[in-house]
């Protein structure tokens, strides 16, 4: 072994170093980096995506990874459990309890026209999450610009459709699975590799000065108009049992009349057929017996009645108008 110089002047110790160790320790350190330069850690919300001298190699889910260092595998993260947003319209500056949006002019973006020739402000957002991170970074360069793109024009197409009264009020849901559907459709024609979950119509408006005022009253008008039905229908709903009862009621006594007059009527009509046919057998003693009704019948009442024979000549019957008793003179 080589013997150690120690120099008590400078109160330290050389050692003699041979270029074949030196040559070692420089090769375990570039070893040692390239281990570590070769070591990636992807996070749970990514995927990553490693290219072998510029040609896709393979996909790599979250944990640690390893690549070939000194350039050879080159490693890209692409966040596919991350849901993005994108804003048309308007800008949020800060998120929080108070959102504060951005004061920039956006109406490039929102300003549309509807399907009556009315000009509206529409601002809306899309959600989505990217499904397929090799298609993601490699079929289209311009990625936001181009679902910025897609998505005006899906929108515009939609809105031009519609009146604007329409846009504003009921169609707002139908445009919104329209748009979603239709978004996807073009995206997935590109090659995009994005899902996407959520197209939101943020706010409708007219142009600001005197149309949106105009327009605003037109909502107030709706508004009452809709009050005023909903009134109607209320009103509508309280008569309508109440007189629903009212008539089936009288349907009912209608019907127990009807059915007191039928069975009263074929009582009278079998009565008829029964002295008929006694009437057939015995006329006499039949006429005898319906005139000896009909005179009890008009008796059975009880008042004072004056009898006058039809044959008497010369003779006025009177009946004293004081009397409560009458009598023939």
């Amino acid at each position: 072994m080589p013997e150690r110089d120690v120099s008590p002047e400078r109160g330290k110790m050389n050692l003699p170093m041979k270029p074949k160790f030196i040559w070692i320790i420089l090769i375990v350190v570039i070893a040692a980096f390239s281990i570590m330069s070769g070591v990636y850690v992807v996070d749970q919300t990514e995927e990553a995506v490693v290219l072998t001298l510029g040609r896709y190699s393979r996909t790599t889910g979250p944990g640690l990874q390893y690549k070939i260092p000194l350039g050879i595998e080159r490693v890209y993260k692409v966040p596919t459990r991350v849901v993005q947003t994108m804003q048309f319209g308007f800008r949020t500056d800060s998120a929080g309890i108070t959102t504060i949006y951005s004061q920039k002019d956006y109406s490039n973006e929102s300003i549309m026209l509807t399907g009556d020739l009315n000009i509206v402000d529409v601002s809306w957002i899309i959600q989505y999450r990217i499904v397929d991170p090799k298609a993601w970074l490699f079929n289209v360069n311009n990625k936001e610009k181009t679902i910025r793109d897609v998505s005006q024009s899906v929108v515009n197409q939609l809105v031009g459709d519609r009146a604007i009264l329409n846009v504003i009020g009921s169609e707002r849901t139908n445009i919104e699975d329209a748009a979603t559907q239709m978004i996807q459709k073009t995206l997935d024609n590109y090659g995009m590799g994005i899902q996407l979950t959520t197209v939101k119509l943020q706010n409708i408006v007219p142009p600001k000065g005197e149309v949106q005022d105009a327009f605003e009253d037109v909502n107030k008008a709706i508004q009452d108009m809709n009050r005023l039905i909903n009134e109607g229908k209320e009103a509508y709903n309280k008569e309508i049992p109440r007189a629903t009862g009212e008539a089936q009621q009288l349907i009912q006594v209608a019907e127990g009349y009807a059915t007191e007059r039928v069975n009263k009527a074929v009582g009278d009509t079998a009565r008829f057929a029964a002295v008929l046919e006694e009437y057939s057998k015995n006329p006499a003693i039949t006429r005898d017996r319906l005139y000896y009704e009909m005179i009890d019948e008009v008796f059975k009442t009880g008042g004072s009645v004056d009898i006058v024979d039809k044959n008497l000549e010369n003779f006025i019957p009177f009946k004293s108008i004081g009397g409560s008793a009458g009598g023939t003179q």
